[in-house]
């Protein structure tokens, strides 16, 4: 049995490097800075004390991110949980910044658009959608961590980029 020192370090390989991505997806489901950093904080504290039960060689990511959404679900009302962002960080890097001033600003356009249209989406299809495309988690994955087969994964994802294609053409008048 390994050392509770050994554990600990192990502990921190794995999960010091998620670090900003349970952030992330911690604000978008808080929508608050502040509850965003407690939750992860949280996460960190309950995947700690849990950890002697994670088994070794399966998906530590799945594993901490159904922790974070796990807390963030009983720790408030939850998904359903609809506010509107005031100041939203730049949790989406999707867009390359341009070497001039205008190029920066129409990025920086593009960007508060998608965070828009982002926001405008059902919570379990945005939920789906930032585990897919901007944590790069798998389907399987997916599905563990929300505690749904993964067909409604799959579905819910489809749903959510056809929807965010809808609202984006709507928005900037082009065909995506």
């Amino acid at each position: 049995m390994p050392s509770a020192t050994t554990r600990s370090a192990d502990f921190e390989q794995l999960a010091l490097p998620l670090f900003a991505s349970l952030y992330n997806h911690a604000f978008w489901l808080t929508r608050n800075q502040a509850e965003a950093e407690d939750l992860v904080q949280e996460t960190f504290s309950k995947a700690l004390r849990a950890f002697d039960n994670f088994p070794p060689g399966t998906n530590f990511k799945a594993w901490i991110f159904r922790i974070l959404r796990n807390t963030f679900l009983t720790t408030r009302t939850g998904i359903a949980t609809s506010r509107t962002v005031e100041d939203h960080p730049d949790t989406l890097d999707t867009i390359a910044a341009g070497p001039t001033p205008e190029d920066t600003l129409i990025r920086l356009d593009n960007q508060a658009t998608l965070h828009a249209a982002l926001e405008r989406l059902q919570p379990q299809l945005r939920e789906a959608l930032l585990l897919c495309d901007v944590e790069e988690i798998k389907y399987k994955d997916i599905a563990v961590i929300l505690d749904v087969p993964i067909g409604t994964v799959m579905s819910r994802i489809s749903r959510a980029r056809r929807t965010l294609r809808q609202l984006l053409q709507s928005q900037l008048g082009e065909s995506l």
